[in-house]
């Protein structure tokens, strides 16, 4: 293993704009920002997770945390062949109006990371959140193609919300009903052009607007502008990274487990550490709860997290060999964890009783890990063991206070022979070396928000329209 250090600095030299700016109508109003690295700001709060993260339900959000999203272009003839060598998705048939949810894998059927891919011109392809991996298998391919970063170049605007349509609509004074899910198109918002890509981290409606981040600062003024009528409120990096994520069951790359970016092959490995941006992730580990020091559990396929119907066999690609055994009879499946609240006490409680060892504490929103601070150089991963009459059965990952629900839930990936709804199982909490104690846990929907109509059910046209 190479000991190569990162060097965890940024350029910008884009400081008027955006996550460069200061004085951005985006960060305006927040009560805490977060640097990214230096010149990179982001807005952390609005008041607090409890106050943002309980408007999509009724109304809507409206954030920018992805605006630190890595991007990345493929250009080039064989830009199809390579796509379809490094990931489980088909891109033959993929449009400049669709997407495909990307998801890359190593050898092991071992999810490396995943995204979202666009078509945007002619053996051209946009992709978010697949490089550093994808950087590395564009210089090994030997292909006809073009990687080039992008990141930063772009801004991301999310809305989400039962609200979203009509607050986009508002602000482009124009029909957008015929967007449909997983599809995009571009619009004018008075001379700016920009992509609507109908997609969202809320599990109920969303969208997303893309445009060229000189353009972001005058694009969100509009768009937050007409938020506010709707009743709409800024959303946070904090409520953003800790809820969405959990409470709509997104597992994510770099909160509910780590990415074996380090451990696939020793090309990959060399790579990494020569790459700044790929080593601010992984550098550095910190594994906490009761799973242990065990890293390689930790490390999930498409079948753990719920994305199996995204693999298709009918190309060959990294991993394939793995999965197609692995299709036939999966180890483990995702569902929601509804937390019992007389444990928890029991738990917090220890943190007050002098004739007994305190747990570890259960205090506050969550235990996840905020994406970003790597670039402190350390990355905290907590995965707790889930048992059935004590036979461990899985884990439990990205524990939050559901303030939509009033409970403690999480993500758990476990045998799919204990995933009926309802079923009792026992978590263990604390990291070996402190006091273990067990909560139990009911298995519950996911998405946990399963009340709410999904962006992919969602029919729009019972939305009153308002422009021709």
């Amino acid at each position: 293993m190479s000991d190569k250090k990162a060097d965890f600095s940024v350029q910008t030299g884009r400081e008027s704009s955006g996550i460069y700016n200061l004085n951005s109508p985006a960060l305006e109003s927040a009560t805490l920002l977060f640097q990214m690295a230096p010149g990179i700001l982001l807005p952390y709060e609005f008041g607090g997770v409890k106050h943002e993260i309980t408007s999509y339900p009724k109304t809507a959000w409206i954030g920018t945390t992805l605006m630190i999203s890595p991007i990345y272009d493929i250009k080039g003839p064989d830009s199809v062949k390579f796509l379809n060598s490094i990931a489980i998705n088909d891109f033959s048939k993929l449009t400049e109006k669709g997407l495909r949810h990307a998801v890359l894998c190593n050898d092991d059927g071992h999810v490396l990371t995943d995204g979202v891919v666009i078509k945007i011109g002619e053996d051209h392809y946009r992709t978010y959140w697949l490089n550093p991996p994808i950087d590395h298998y564009v210089k090994e391919s030997g292909l006809d193609i073009e990687g080039i970063d992008m990141t930063g170049k772009e801004y991301f605007i999310q809305i989400a919300g039962e609200k979203s349509l009509e607050i986009l609509e508002d602000a482009f004074q124009s029909d957008l009903h015929d967007i449909k899910f997983a599809r995009h198109r571009k619009a004018k918002l008075g001379e700016k052009e920009v992509e609507i890509i109908r997609l969202g981290m809320s599990g109920n409606l969303g969208y997303e607007i893309h445009g060229p981040i000189e353009e972001f600062d005058e694009v969100y003024a509009k768009v937050w502008k007409s938020g506010q009528k709707f009743g709409a409120e800024k959303l946070g990096m904090h409520a953003y990274n800790l809820f969405n994520h959990t409470e709509a069951g997104f597992p994510n790359i770099h909160i509910h487990y780590p990415l074996p970016w380090f451990e696939s092959d020793e090309k990959m490995t060399e790579y990494m550490y020569d790459n700044p941006q790929a080593a601010s992730y992984n550098i550095n580990r910190t594994l906490k709860g009761s799973l242990g020091d065990n890293l390689h559990e930790r490390f999930v396929t498409p079948y753990d997290v719920g994305w199996g119907f995204l693999v298709n066999f009918n190309h060959d690609f990294r991993g394939k060999e793995a999965l197609e055994k692995i299709a036939k009879n999966p180890q483990r499946t995702a569902v929601t964890l509804e937390w019992n609240a007389d444990d928890i006490g029991a738990v917090f409680a220890t943190q007050f009783k002098s004739d007994q060892e305190a747990a570890e504490s259960i205090a506050g929103e969550s235990d996840m890990n905020l994406p970003g601070n790597s670039f402190a150089g350390e990355t905290v991963y907590r995965n707790d063991r889930v048992q059935h009459k004590g036979i461990d059965v899985g884990m439990s990952t990205g524990r939050i206070v559901s303030y939509n629900y009033n409970r403690m839930i999480s993500l758990g990936f476990i045998n799919p022979d204990y995933a009926e709804i309802g079923t009792e199982l026992i978590l263990i909490w604390g990291t070996p070396g402190t006091r273990q104690m067990p909560i139990r846990v009911k298995v519950a929907p996911m998405p946990y928000n399963f009340d709410l109509i999904s962006n992919q059910k969602k029919d729009v046209e019972e939305i009153p329209r308002h422009f021709k």
